[in-house]
């Protein structure tokens, strides 16, 4: 195929220190490659290292909505310390991660304190796929822009700041709105600021769309080949046809009477179409697994293909469920065709490296009752 083309690894994982994630009281992790297998039995800590790796990315677990569901019993805080090389060999970058149990954060990049986990993210960028991925497919828009707008930000560097101030003008606007007595200048000026964040924040995922869609209808080719055509569709959240501003004017009547701003970037969404109807209401488990996968390998391969983004890591948290030989196959030939660094948990280890060829080294780790051992 023309995309499968094999990209520089910029971004890679070489060393993984963790305490007191879950049962993980303390681990270390060396001589990590370019393939990572994690395997044991159910509730071994696969998916605590996994989740480690998505802390040290984004501060924040994949799994739990508070630290403290995340942190070991009888301790008061969790950390994790990464080591992360960057292209040629030359430099190895060390980001560390550390939440106590009220929340608080504290970030840190080259031993220096951040204050954003936006830093975190720029230099280990993590693409998930786990049971929640299949969100994509069944849950609410929301799960679908955010899966949208993690590959913009990775893409388009401005993109970041612009989603901030759409965010801050949306809640001044919709505030102004529940306030019922409404100062029609304030409002104007809010109204007019934020259809300029909105048009911009919106032509930053259309062209990001345009390249995903693409990408996708490639990867999803290759791995769903004995099924009807999957196809995505964006949709903006108010009509193309009309400029945002004009849509928040002509809708101000309705919006103040309901108390906030009913269209805009914040109710964009993505639909994925088997043939012409939902792909959730008419795709298999399987199908539906193969699907969300393709999604996330098109969106790495975009995040490639930026040389100031580079490479990202992928965590696949046991990979080898609901899927058949000869499509797990179709996946794994994907994953290696693209060259990333990938970690992945499994519980019968022989299944997955009958399927998994890849071309550099690999690591294999057991995980039993929390403790780590390489093979």
């Amino acid at each position: 195929m023309g995309y499968a083309c094999r990209y520089m690894a910029v971004h890679m994982l070489t060393r993984l220190d963790i305490h007191s994630v879950r049962n993980l009281k303390q681990a270390r992790l060396d001589g990590l490659a370019q393939s990572n297998i994690l395997h044991g039995p159910n509730g071994s800590g696969k998916t605590s290292v996994l989740e480690s790796i998505h802390l040290l990315s984004t501060a924040r677990s994949f799994r739990s909505v508070t630290a403290r569901s995340v942190i070991s019993h009888g301790s008061n805080e969790l950390t994790v310390y990464g080591e992360v090389i960057r292209e040629g060999g030359s430099h190895r970058l060390p980001l560390g991660i550390q939440r106590d149990r009220s929340g608080a954060a504290d970030i840190r990049v080259a031993g220096a304190t951040v204050r954003s986990a936006a830093q975190l993210a720029a230099e280990l960028p993590v693409l998930l796929l786990n049971s929640d991925s299949f969100n994509l497919l069944t849950g609410s828009p929301r799960d679908r822009r955010r899966f949208l707008d993690w590959g913009v930000f990775h893409v388009e560097h401005g993109f970041f700041a612009n989603w901030q101030r759409f965010q801050r003008c949306i809640k001044q606007r919709n505030a102004l709105l529940r306030r019922g007595n409404i100062a029609s200048a304030e409002l104007a000026s809010w109204s007019a600021e934020l259809a300029t964040a909105g048009e911009a924040l919106t032509a930053s995922r259309e062209r990001y769309f345009a390249r995903l869609q693409a990408r996708f209808t490639q990867v999803i080719a290759a791995v769903l080949p004995d099924s009807a055509p999957v196809s995505l569709h964006f949709r903006r959240g108010w009509d193309r046809d009309r400029c945002y501003h004009e849509v928040l004017e002509g809708g101000l009547p309705v919006d103040a009477e309901q108390g906030y701003t009913r269209s805009g970037p914040q109710r964009a969404d993505i639909r994925i179409l088997s043939g012409d109807v939902s792909a959730a209401d008419t795709l298999s488990r399987g199908q539906q697994k193969l699907v969300v996968s393709a999604l996330k390998l098109a969106q790495g391969h975009l995040h490639s293909e930026d040389r100031a983004a580079g490479q990202c890591v992928f965590l696949l948290d046991d990979l080898p469920s609901e899927l058949d030989e000869w499509h797990l196959r179709l996946v794994c030939d994907e994953i290696t065709r693209m060259g990333a660094q990938v970690f992945i948990s499994c519980i019968d280890l022989p299944s997955l490296q009958s399927v998994w060829q890849a071309d550099g080294p690999v690591s294999v780790f057991h995980v039993e009752q929390g403790r780590i051992t390489e093979q």
